[in-house]
Formats: C-alpha cells, sequence, structure tokens
C-alpha cells in the first residue's frame, strides 16, 4: 500500500509543478469566469429578466445565482486541459510508461484524476476570493462545505476528460472534441438560468438540461454552498463519474481501447 501512495504523490507532484510551470492556465481559468461574472451578468439579467431568482426560500441577485456556474466552468475547462495534457503524454510516450507500472491501471489513472481536482479545486478557491473582493460573499460556512461537492464535481469532469483522452488519436484533433463538449455542457445547463427559465423557452431544451451531468454537478456546488445537501445531484453526479472511469478504463485497456487503436492505426 505504500508503494501506492508513493505513487500517486509523485503522479499528483509531477502535475502540480506542471501546473506551476504554466502560468497562462491559470491566469485562463481565472479570468474566464471573471468576465462571465463582470461583463456578461449585466447582459443575461437584462436580457432574461432575473434581477432576483428565488431558488432556496430567498431571493439572491443574478450575479451570486451564477457562482456555482462558473465554479462547475473552471472544473470543466481544467478537466479538458487535463485531457489535453494526457493526449500530449500519450504522443510522447510517457504515458505508455506509466501504464506500464506493476501498479494497477485504475490507481494509475485515479491518481492523475485526484492531481487534476486538486488543481481546479485551488482554481475554484482563488476564484471565490477575488469574487468575494468584488462583494459578492457567500455563507462562511458553505465556503467550507462545498469542498466535498467540488471533490466529486471535479472527479466526474476530470473522468469526462479521461474518456475523451482515450480516444484522441493525434493532439490535433483534440481543439475541435473539446469544443463539441464544453460548450453544449455549459450552455445546456443550470450554469447561467435555471431550469424553470429554460422551460418557459422549450420543454425539450429543459428535459436536455435536467439530464446534463453537468447540470447536477452545478446544483450540487450551488446547494452546497448554502450548506445544503441535494441527495438527487449526488447521486447523479456520482452515477456520471462512475460510468466515465469506467468507460475510460476500457479506452485505456490494451486490449479494447486506445493502445490497440493505435497499434492498428
Amino acid at each position: 500500500m505504500n508503494a501506492w501512495l508513493v505513487a500517486m504523490l509523485a503522479i499528483v507532484r509531477r502535475e502540480a509543478a506542471r501546473f506551476v510551470h504554466q502560468r497562462s492556465r491559470f491566469l485562463a481559468a481565472l479570468v474566464r469566469p471573471l468576465v462571465w461574472l463582470v461583463v456578461f451578468a449585466a447582459g443575461f439579467r437584462a436580457a432574461l429578466g432575473m434581477s432576483i431568482i428565488p431558488p432556496y426560500e430567498t431571493y439572491i441577485t443574478y450575479e451570486v445565482y451564477i457562482i456555482p456556474g462558473l465554479c462547475g466552468m473552471i472544473q470543466l475547462f481544467n478537466g479538458m486541459q487535463s485531457s489535453l495534457s494526457l493526449v500530449y503524454d500519450q504522443e510522447m510516450g510517457s504515458m505508455r510508461l506509466l501504464l506500464t507500472s506493476p501498479l494497477p491501471r485504475w490507481w494509475l489513472l485515479l491518481s492523475k484524476l485526484l492531481a487534476g481536482v486538486a488543481v481546479s479545486v485551488l482554481q475554484v478557491y482563488v476564484f471565490l476570493a477575488v469574487a468575494a473582493g468584488f462583494g459578492i460573499v457567500l455563507p462562511g460556512w458553505g465556503y467550507v462545505l462545498v469542498l466535498p461537492a467540488l471533490l466529486l464535481s471535479g472527479l466526474m469532469l476530470g473522468a469526462l476528460g479521461l474518456l475523451i483522452s482515450s480516444t484522441i488519436r493525434q493532439l490535433e484533433n483534440f481543439a475541435g472534441v473539446m469544443n463539441f463538449v464544453i460548450f453544449p455542457m455549459f450552455f445546456l445547463s443550470t450554469a447561467l438560468y435555471p431550469l424553470w427559465k429554460m422551460a418557459e423557452s422549450s420543454t425539450l431544451l429543459r428535459d436536455i438540461c435536467a439530464a446534463n451531468p453537468f447540470t447536477h454537478a452545478v446544483e450540487l456546488i450551488r446547494f452546497a454552498l448554502y450548506q445544503r445537501l441535494n441527495g438527487w445531484a449526488l447521486l447523479w453526479v456520482a452515477l456520471a463519474f462512475a460510468v466515465f472511469f469506467g468507460l475510460a478504463l476500457l479506452g485505456y485497456d490494451p486490449a479494447h481501447g486506445m493502445s490497440r487503436r493505435r497499434k492498428g492505426g
């Protein structure tokens, strides 16, 4: 078991070192949600007529409403960024070298996931601190209770990125696939507007949003920030993580997925 922990810590340190040396990645992850918060919030609020939203027995401003969605946005982009690094590692051969370790394949991939989640959680808390500096302050205990929600949602989104990376053969193909995943998941969710508002436009779109795993990740974060538990969102996110991670393990299995396709290609 000691060897397992050593391997996990080594992988986490490697990802942390990579993150530290990629300061533009951190700035991009921070600036992107801030732009939505500072610039676009006013436009969406005016267009949708939602200066106040009553979600949980209280009234909140639109800026406060989208904070959980922007936290989810950080984790979604980080999950895709981590999968991009995995594709790069595959091309360079370091991923194949890692997977030849005598440790179980699922443990090595889970360690990669945890490393990415640690980075995304750090980015989210920095964003929340900056948002508080703009006067958007959430309940005090919410900042603590949201940590488990961030860990689970980060694992789910990271597992999605891991699954995507197992299907990409060349780094050049990744950008198109990433955009195809990120933007539908983000816009067809409750990150920017509640489901009841979407239902006013289209019942079909509302049903798609309700089935979107990212919607439930956002709701899990949103409820946790208000010191409440959304059991359905918790179950949905955990189930999505299990499915994505299980498929990713198959994708990285030489007998079924990535390695076999690469040899055949």
